[in-house]
């Protein structure tokens, strides 16, 4: 492996994550201000269920390391430059059309959508969330379009903006929320306004999917890869190779979110879970989005180039890097969202019509969300193995599998767990996955050293466990000597424990002796120098 590759990769990866970075600290700032203005009831539990569709569809097919992302970038990565605009444009135009379809049977069918997805909701919630449903419906055209976007520009080694795009969508709904709640103030939750904060949640929604698009037009024109024209040729090279990606690995990213709509089905069930999920959710998302772009972003084209069998080893050496890397980035965090669930969700919801019990619902739900964070990347990495392969037939197999397992857990850890229990479903769900690809990789690709594999990831979970405890044991003191929700002394005891958790972590991490640590290790202090 040369050292100008591994610049490339740092240099790649440091691009994206400051740019994630970015756009999360600003989503962060959108869901703290929903919560202040809506707290956990009637407009945000209708529009957990409103967005399930939408929000599948931006993450599923609009998203970074989505599968159109990732067909576009596999099927252009190994062709020439010229042949990308007639591609991209071709493409575009045969997705948008399916799309308009989508968009608009989902408008006149959003009552049914509701009721299919969340039938126990009561009747107000329901009404709410079909309004929002038909307002943000053609997000559905819109998703596919950021998708391609983020595709093209990728390819042509642009990944500032679209790291950094969804800042557009969270900065509308910001302006929109933040003026309502100036304008209404405290009649926010007066039973007459709530459709109105249903309207303009949904409504920005939608504009900040526009937004997030338009950005995107003018540097992927520059770059030589397409404009916004409608072009029909279908039997242009390569526009078949995309289709065979993006087919079956829609229909297998499809799959993993049809668990969503099981978990939110039981949801439904239970007052204000819906909610509960999204706001432990965005929480878990914040990090787990700016890593995971930082670990698939870079990794998705080399996977993409060490396809051949003479190039297997560094192939193989790629997918160690990546599961290492992701657990060396997610166990650290699983430590500190499972010891430090309270102060956490305080410190960033806590206020306005965000209460205290609104915070004892969503704390074990991050709790049970932080316990998965390792298990959804890890499938993830190895998910963009099969599609650099071309084989996004195999990941699909095993989604439709894990469907009847996720309503067979849902069922069974629902009562035992209540919302949690939806989030272990999910989990397990994951973590059969994960097995399943490893196991085809490791015959196809003929053979991972697993047991090594194996016993590094045993000694990062040993230093989960201890650093985990650590930090509980830190809280645990600050709790009692002062007792305190003082915004000011909660962010202290948030930071000295979760620097706790970190620092044992990394020291034991760093008697593993792995390749992975150092090469993690000094990117933090080339970042730390700068």
């Amino acid at each position: 492996m040369s050292e100008t590759k591994e610049k490339s990769l740092a240099k790649i990866s440091g691009i994206v994550g400051i740019a994630t970075l970015i756009s999360k600290l600003f989503g962060l700032v959108r869901e703290q201000l929903v919560a202040a203005a809506f707290g956990i009831g009637v407009v945000v539990n209708a529009y957990s269920y409103a967005y399930v569709i939408p929000g599948f569809l931006l993450i599923l097919l609009g998203g970074i390391n989505g599968p159109f992302h990732s067909a576009l970038i596999s099927v252009l990565s190994k062709r020439d430059k010229k042949d990308a605009a007639p591609l991209v444009e071709t493409v575009t135009t045969l997705v948008s059309l399916i799309l308009i379809i989508v968009a608009i049977l989902l408008f006149i069918f959003a009552g049914i959508s509701i009721d299919i997805l969340a039938p126990g909701l009561q009747s107000d919630v329901r009404e709410m969330a079909i309004l929002q449903l038909q307002i943000m419906a053609p997000l559905a055209v819109f998703a596919g379009l950021i998708g391609i976007g983020f595709g093209t520009l990728n390819a042509a080694n642009v990944y500032w903006l679209p790291s950094i795009s969804p800042l557009f969508s969270s900065v509308t709904l910001v302006i929109g929320v933040g003026f309502l709640l100036w304008f209404l103030g405290d009649k926010i939750d007066a039973p007459e306004y709530v459709k109105l904060g249903s309207v303009v949640l949904a409504g920005t929604t939608l504009v900040g999917g526009i937004l997030q698009w338009l950005v995107q037009l003018i540097p992927q024109s520059k770059a030589g890869m397409g404009k916004l024209r409608l072009r029909f040729d279908w039997k242009i090279p390569g526009v078949m190779d995309v289709i065979k990606v993006m087919g079956p690995a829609t229909l297998s990213s499809g799959m993993l979110h049809i668990n969503v709509y099981t978990d939110l089905y039981f949801a439904s069930y239970i007052a204000n879970a819906a909610a509960a999920m999204r706001y432990a959710n965005f929480i878990v998302l914040t990090p787990l989005g700016i890593i995971s772009n930082m670990i698939l972003v870079p990794f998705m084209p080399i996977f993409s180039r060490l396809t051949a069998q003479e190039n297997w080893p560094e192939l193989k050496l790629r997918i160690r890097q990546g599961l290492l890397l992701t657990a060396l980035t997610m166990l650290p965090l699983t430590a500190i969202f499972i010891a430090l669930s309270v102060p956490i969700v305080k410190v960033i919801y806590e206020r306005g019509m965000f209460k205290s019990d609104a915070s004892a619902m969503v704390a074990p739900v991050l709790m049970a969300y932080g316990v998965g964070m390792f298990f959804y990347l890890a499938r993830d990495v190895l998910v963009r193995v099969f599609y650099a392969l071309g084989d996004g037939e195999t990941p699909f197999r095993i989604s439709i599998g894990n469907i009847f397992l996720n309503g067979i857990l849902d069922y069974l850890l629902v009562d035992a767990f209540a919302t949690p229990g939806l989030v272990f479903a999910t989990i397990g769900v994951n973590v059969v996955s994960l097995i399943l690809m490893l196991g085809i990789l490791h015959k196809r690709l003929n053979g991972f050293p697993l047991g090594e594999w194996g016993m590094a990831l045993f000694g990062l979970v040993i230093a989960t466990i201890i650093s985990g405890f650590a930090s509980w044991g830190v809280n645990l003191g600050f709790t009692q000597l002062f007792n305190s929700n003082n915004l000011f002394l909660l962010l202290i005891q948030l930071g000295i424990s979760t620097l706790v958790a970190l620092v044992i972590f990394a020291l034991i991490a760093l008697q593993l002796k792995l390749p992975e640590v150092e090469m993690l290790a000094t990117r933090i202090r080339q970042k730390l120098r700068r």
